[in-house]
């Protein structure tokens, strides 16, 4: 994250923006078109004659009945926020609340709906556990999972329209590091998060980003092409695997198949331009993209000077996606998403006397390339009116590079010399599958199946230069091929309207180590009385892969370089997890979790050591830890609460809190805190929206944050002074507390809804009581001192976006 920039000249620019918009635009109160289609929840067969409902008020009604291909169509909606009403006999009647309809973009949505036990007639619940707002695409989630849409991204101070850092408002989720949006679950390490594109694993999603981290400063998932999409923090179903800590699965929407619609968009992530429609006008089939430049990167090229010096953030990425028909029950989607970025970190041109304006080490020239792309294909299909298949093909790929060269200078501090310290070369291209099928056989039983493939070439270099005695030592050299195939089912059986139960379990193969790991999934699910109150079961046993860099590190023995990693096997946890969720009414949600997992096979080093594979992921390059062995141990457990107000008349509110304790034993078999044991998290969100004259919204958006503190291993001072570079006491590793996380952010926002399109304008207020938390503690070798550095500071974050 860059700090103390200067945003008066970037507030005029928007501004200029805004006023160019609005002149060429008519004022004017209008409406729009609302349309969608309603399936069957797990063949996705169309449902023929389903009742869609809209009632604008107690007296007014508006409606439509879906065609012979599910679809529906309610024209001249008014312009605000609306409820929908689905109901079909031998269905659960489903309730979708806060629908935003804007003038400059129709709303297209797709309902799955869920057959219900009784055969007679229509099930109508209302306000149950079937209504939940939250409630997942994946219905085979039952514990530790919820949904967000684009809305919640825009919505959320401080999210800036990024997924994972609105993930961090969430239950079990610790942000708490301004500079990345790195998601750190119940403890455990980022690196256990698995992230899914369209049903295909991908790799780090973000710009600036590594790949020994799941993290970066800034996300190319872009929200404006990001559908309803699941977020698993625990207990996930068995079509997910390799991983340990969560899952995000998100999926792209798809373009507006009968209106080509624009947007344009400026704010402190980039300067964006997207496009979606049809191909012909007759045409079924559609198109999106989107492409992004940052922000600080047009502005330098402009000669615009925001106080980066010579660090400007340069980075660009395009999402987009195209659904074409394929026959009359079949459909045919090309996706994908990529980016780049680049930075100069210059420590040559640091001001020394100024730490908060390093973006790096004083002592140090850094230069960062990352890139990373994915491409699919997806063909799905409806085979008969119980069994849906869908395959997706797709290949994916990154480029990180990274030099450093080490400064010298003189007794006035001018660099006077550098020399090249360390360069990276890591290079991965993945070939994947992925094959799914969901069969019904009757309303009380379902069957989900599927097989993953992921073929990986891999091309890794690392060395670190002794250039004082003219040596070098390769820390990974190799070229190589690895397969990991993961198999999956679950059988879903339906007891009645009050219980259900599933099954399941998933194998996966790797190649790498010649291992296979078969897991267990199950959960269980109890909805008593009239059903506004749930609870859950869940458990799972889940394996993941060491990272490619863990496994290729390599040593020397005499003159000959060995891999002593290769054959680590899988990291294995247990989740355990019960779940309470009580809608306490159509707008109050109350949820409450409580979890135990317990780790085993963990690398840790063969002599005895702190050191554990379960605190690396938030640093930007590998640990070259090498002769390790899967013999750690790890555990975390805690309890959750989340209480929501659904946005409803105008306002809403959520608080989410977690008390946890994660600790992991190393080789030395001393229990230790974690890296990310901060112990507790909470949040508190709360919006209020005011409709005011001639289609104007105006809403302030609030959130609070504190975290606890994480524990850090202290420095050795006196060895430290005597050989000029931080030596750390690792026989205390991770016992110093540091003080707690506080952040406020205040959003403010307008729209303005025109005859066809929408202005919508906001001002992030992020630190707004400009709390100083602490980044990092480092030894500095020219002060002979401990050096601070601090988060982010009081920091405005304007936004504008105009969609027509």
């Amino acid at each position: 994250m860059i700090h103390n920039l200067k945003t008066t000249g970037f507030l005029n620019v928007l501004l200029l923006m805004s006023t160019l918009f609005v002149s060429h635009v008519t004022f004017a109160q209008s409406t729009q078109i609302l349309r969608g289609r309603v399936t069957d929840g797990v063949s996705n067969s169309a449902l023929i004659g389903v009742t869609v409902r809209m009632p604008l008020d107690s007296i007014t009604l508006m409606g439509s009945i879906t065609d012979e291909n599910g679809d529906f169509k309610i024209e001249q909606v008014p312009l605000g926020r609306h409820t929908l009403i689905i109901s079909y006999i031998g269905y659960e009647t489903q309730t979708l609340p806060n629908i935003i309809v804007t003038a400059g973009k129709e709303v297209v949505l797709n309902i799955a709906l869920q057959e219900s036990i009784s055969e007679l007639s229509e099930i109508t619940i209302t306000a149950d556990a079937h209504d939940d707002k939250t409630a997942t695409n994946n219905d085979l989630a039952m514990v530790s999972a919820r949904s967000f849409n684009t809305d919640d991204t825009r919505r959320y101070a401080g999210s800036i329209g990024d997924p994972a850092r609105m993930a961090a408002n969430f239950a079990g989720v610790v942000g708490g590091n301004d500079a990345r949006n790195d998601i750190v679950v119940r403890g455990n390490s980022p690196t256990g998060m698995l992230w899914q594109l369209e049903g295909l694993n991908i790799p780090n999603p973000n710009h600036f980003g590594t790949l020994v981290s799941t993290g970066g400063p800034v996300s190319m998932l872009n929200n404006n092409t990001i559908d309803k999409s699941d977020f698993m923090t625990s207990a996930f179903p068995a079509q997910y695997g390799n991983a340990t800590a969560g899952v995000f699965d998100i999926k792209l929407r798809q373009g507006n198949n009968e209106k080509t619609e624009l947007m344009a968009q400026a704010g402190f992530n980039g300067f964006e331009l997207g496009a979606e429609g049809p191909f012909t006008k007759n045409s079924k089939g559609s198109y999106l993209v989107n492409y992004r430049y940052s922000t600080l990167g047009v502005f330098n090229a402009l000669g615009i000077e925001f106080g980066t010096g010579t660090s400007v953030p340069l980075y660009q990425d395009l999402n987009f996606k195209i659904a074409l028909p394929a026959g009359e029950k079949g459909k045919l989607s090309f996706f994908g998403m990529g980016g780049s970025s680049a930075i100069d970190l210059l420590g040559s041109e640091a001001k020394l006397d100024d730490a908060n304006q390093l973006y790096g080490s004083e002592n140090v020239d850094s230069y960062p390339r990352y890139k990373t792309g994915v491409a699919g294909v997806a063909y799905e299909r409806t085979l008969t009116n119980k069994t849906f298949i869908r395959l997706v093909t797709g290949v994916s790929y990154t480029d990180e590079q990274l030099k450093n060269d080490s400064l010298v200078r003189n007794d006035q501090q001018e660099v006077i010399n550098k020399y090249l310290w360390n360069e990276a070369s890591f290079q991965t291209t993945k070939y994947a599958a992925n094959l799914l099928t969901r069969t019904k056989f009757n309303r009380r039983n379902s069957l989900t199946s599927g097989v993953t493939i992921d073929m990986m070439d891999v091309d890794l270099y690392q060395r670190d230069v002794f250039a004082n005695v003219s040596s070098d030592t390769v820390r990974l050299n190799v070229q190589d091929k690895t397969v990991l195939y993961q198999f999956h089912t679950t059988w879903k059986h339906r007891f009645n309207e009050h219980w259900s139960w599933q099954n399941g379990i998933h194998a996966q193969y790797y190649s790498l180590n010649n291992e296979w790991a078969i897991e267990p999934r199950m959960g269980l699910q109890f909805i008593p009385g009239q059903g506004n109150q749930v609870f859950s079961l869940g458990y799972g046993i889940y394996n993941q892969a060491q990272n490619i860099t863990t496994s290729y590190a390599q040593t020397r023995q005499g003159d000959e370089s060995i891999l002593t990693n290769k054959d680590l096997g899988f990291t294995t946890s247990n989740h355990f997890v019960f779940t309470y969720d009580w809608n306490i009414s159509e707008k109050l949600r109350l949820k409450a979790e409580a979890y135990y997992q317990s780790l085993k096979n963990v690398p840790v080093e063969q002599n005895a050591s702190s050191f554990s594979a379960l605190n690396t992921g938030i640093s930007f390059g590998p640990s070259n830890q090498d002769s390790l062995v899967n013999k750690g141990v790890g555990t975390n457990y805690g309890i959750e609460l989340t209480l929501e107000r659904f946005f409803n008349d105008g306002y809403y509110y959520l608080l989410t809190t977690s008390l946890f304790n994660s600790r992991y034993e190393g080789s030395d078999g001393i229990a230790r805190n974690t890296a990310y044991n901060t112990k507790f998290v909470l949040n508190v969100l709360a919006g209020k929206e005011w409709a005011l004259n001639g289609g104007k919204f105006f809403s302030l958006n609030l959130k609070a944050t504190t975290i606890g503190g994480p524990y850090l291993t202290p420095l050795n001072y006196e060895l430290s002074q005597a050989r000029g570079r931080a030596v750390y006491e690792e026989s205390k590793a991770f016992s110093v507390k540091q003080d707690p996380y506080f952040r406020v952010d205040l959003r403010l926002s307008f729209r303005q809804e025109f005859k066809r399109s929408t202005l919508e304008a906001s001002l992030d207020l992020q630190n707004l009581t400009n709390h100083k938390n602490i980044f990092s503690q480092s030894y500095n070798p020219r002060t002979n001192s401990v050096m601070t550095l601090y988060q982010q500071p009081f920091f405005p974050v304007p936004y504008v976006r105009f969609t027509f």
